[in-house]
C-alpha cells in the first residue's frame, strides 16, 4: 500500500463555542501520518447550503451528532480505505457520490467536511509541511515553497447582532478592517485598540450587555444606526484615521429579517420595501466609513441585490453569503446578473474542500474578491487559516477579537506571517480592490 493511502478514519463527538456537539474526524495513513479536523456550525444560514446531520429528539436539544459519527465510522471509513489522501478531489468526489444528495443531508455536511479537511491535514503531514504550504502547490500535492504567499487582511467583529446576539440589533456583524496596516500583526494591534476603545465607550454609556456568539460586544443600542455611530467613535477614540487606516465592514445578514422584498427592522420599528431599505443603507454608506457590505438584501431578493451592486459596486465590496452559499454555479450566476462582487467561502456550506475551492475559482474567473470565513459555532480548529493562506485568498473573517476559538485563528496567521519573515505579502488595502462589477 502506498504510504499516503488512507488506512483508517475515526470520529469523535466534541463541543463547539456555544457548548453544542459537533464532529471531529481523524484520518490515518499507511505511513503513520494523521490529520484531524472539526466541523463548525452556523446560526445564520442560507437556505441553499449543505446540511448538518443532527439526531433530533430530546437529548441535547436534538443537536447531538451520533448519526453523523456513525456515518464516518461506517460507510465513510469503509469507502475511503485504500484511497490516496493526496488526491483531494477524488476523495471529495467519493464523499459526494456516497452521500448521493445535493445538500449532504444523508451523511451530513458536518461529517463530510470534517473528513474532507482531515484528509488534507493528513496529506500535508505525510509530506512534512504545514497545511497552507501543501495547499499552495496544486491542492493535490506538496506546496511549491514560500514565494508569493499572501497573508490575508482580517475582517474582525466589534459588535455582534442578529442571530448571534438574540436579535438585539438587527444587523448581524459590525466589523472593522485595517486597509492601512502594513502587516497582519499591525492590523491586529489596531483592532485591539479599537476593540478596547469600543468597550470603554459602551461601558461608560451603560450600554454593554455581554458578549455575542462570535466574541464581539453584545450592545444595548436604541437603533441600528447607533451601533454605527459607536463603531465610528471607537475608531477615532483609538487614534486611527477612518478609511485610510481602519474602516467599517458590515454583515447585514438581511435574510434573517427580510422576505419577499420586505425588511422588518425590529430595533428601529420599521418595515421597509427593498428600495427603501437600500436608501437606509445608502444614508449609512454616505455618513460612515463603510467599505464592505455582506448580504445587504435577502437571498430571495435578487433584484434588490442587483440594484444595490449597480449603485455601490464601484466603491464598495459587496459580499454574497446566503445568496451564494459557497457554490460555484451560484457565483457564476451572480456575476452574470450583476449581483455582488465578492464571495464568502465557508467550507461547511459546500460540504467538502474541493467544492469550496471550486466556488473560489469561480469567483476568480469573474474578477471577484473572496473572503474565507468561520462560523458562529466554532472550535480550536484552524483549518480555515491554512485555506486562506494556501489558496491565496486575500481576506479572512473569523469573528471578533476575544474568545479562544477566534483568537486561535488570528494567532495561527501570526505564526505563519512570522515564519515567512519578509517572504509573505500582506494583502492590505489591495484585498478590497480585487473586485469587478
Amino acid at each position: 500500500m502506498s504510504k499516503t493511502r488512507i488506512s483508517n478514519v475515526s470520529a469523535l463527538r466534541v463541543w463547539d463555542s456555544r457548548g453544542r456537539p459537533t464532529v471531529e474526524a481523524e484520518v490515518h495513513l499507511a505511513d503513520g501520518s494523521r490529520g484531524r479536523a472539526i466541523a463548525p456550525a452556523g446560526a445564520s444560514t442560507g437556505s441553499g447550503e449543505a446540511l448538518d446531520l443532527r439526531d433530533g429528539g430530546a437529548v441535547l436539544g436534538g443537536r447531538d451528532v451520533q448519526r453523523a459519527l456513525a456515518n464516518i465510522r461506517g460507510e465513510i471509513a469503509d469507502a475511503l480505505e485504500g484511497t490516496d489522501a493526496t488526491d483531494q478531489s477524488a476523495v471529495d468526489a467519493l464523499l459526494c457520490e456516497l452521500d448521493g444528495t445535493g445538500d449532504k443531508s444523508r451523511l451530513g455536511a458536518n461529517a463530510t467536511v470534517a473528513v474532507s479537511m482531515a484528509v488534507a491535514h493528513a496529506a500535508a503531514a505525510a509530506n512534512g509541511v504545514p497545511l497552507w504550504r501543501y495547499l499552495k502547490g496544486s491542492g493535490a500535492g506538496p506546496g511549491a515553497g514560500d514565494g508569493d504567499v499572501t497573508i490575508p487582511l482580517p475582517e474582525i467583529q466589534i459588535f455582534g447582532g442578529g442571530a448571534h446576539a438574540g436579535g438585539r440589533v438587527d444587523l448581524q456583524d459590525f466589523m472593522i478592517v485595517a486597509p492601512g496596516a502594513e502587516s497582519f500583526d499591525q492590523a491586529l494591534v489596531w483592532t485591539a485598540e479599537v476593540y478596547a476603545a469600543a468597550g470603554r465607550l459602551l461601558d461608560d454609556a451603560g450600554k454593554l450587555r455581554g458578549v455575542a456568539d462570535e466574541g464581539g460586544y453584545w450592545p444595548e443600542f436604541g437603533s441600528n444606526e447607533e451601533a454605527l455611530e459607536y463603531l465610528a467613535r471607537a475608531i477615532e477614540a483609538a487614534g486611527l484615521a477612518p478609511v485610510d487606516q481602519v474602516a467599517i465592514a458590515l454583515d447585514i445578514a438581511a435574510s434573517e429579517f427580510g422576505r419577499d422584498g420586505r425588511y422588518r427592522l425590529a430595533l428601529d420599528g420599521d418595515e421597509l420595501d427593498s428600495a427603501a431599505f437600500t436608501e437606509t443603507m445608502a444614508d449609512w454608506i454616505a455618513r460612515f466609513p463603510i467599505v464592505s457590505v455582506e448580504d445587504p438584501l435577502a437571498e430571495d431578493d435578487e433584484a434588490g441585490l442587483r440594484a444595490f451592486t449597480s449603485r455601490f459596486g464601484e466603491r464598495l465590496q459587496i459580499v454574497g453569503d446566503d445568496y451564494l452559499v459557497t457554490d460555484a454555479g451560484r457565483v457564476a450566476h451572480g456575476a452574470l446578473v450583476g449581483a455582488c462582487n465578492a464571495v464568502l467561502i465557508k467550507p461547511n456550506q459546500a460540504g467538502t474542500l474541493t467544492e469550496a475551492r471550486r466556488a473560489l475559482e469561480a469567483s476568480r474567473d469573474v474578477g471577484w474578491s473572496a473572503i474565507v470565513s468561520a462560523r458562529s459555532g466554532e472550535t480550536e480548529d484552524t483549518t480555515i487559516v491554512h485555506l486562506a493562506v494556501g489558496w491565496g485568498v486575500p481576506q479572512l473573517k473569523v469573528g471578533s477579537f476575544s474568545r479562544s476559538e477566534r483568537m486561535a485563528k488570528w494567532n495561527e496567521v501570526l505564526r505563519i506571517e512570522t515564519a515567512l519573515g519578509g517572504r509573505g505579502r500582506f494583502a492590505g488595502a489591495a484585498a478590497l480592490e480585487g473586485r469587478s462589477t
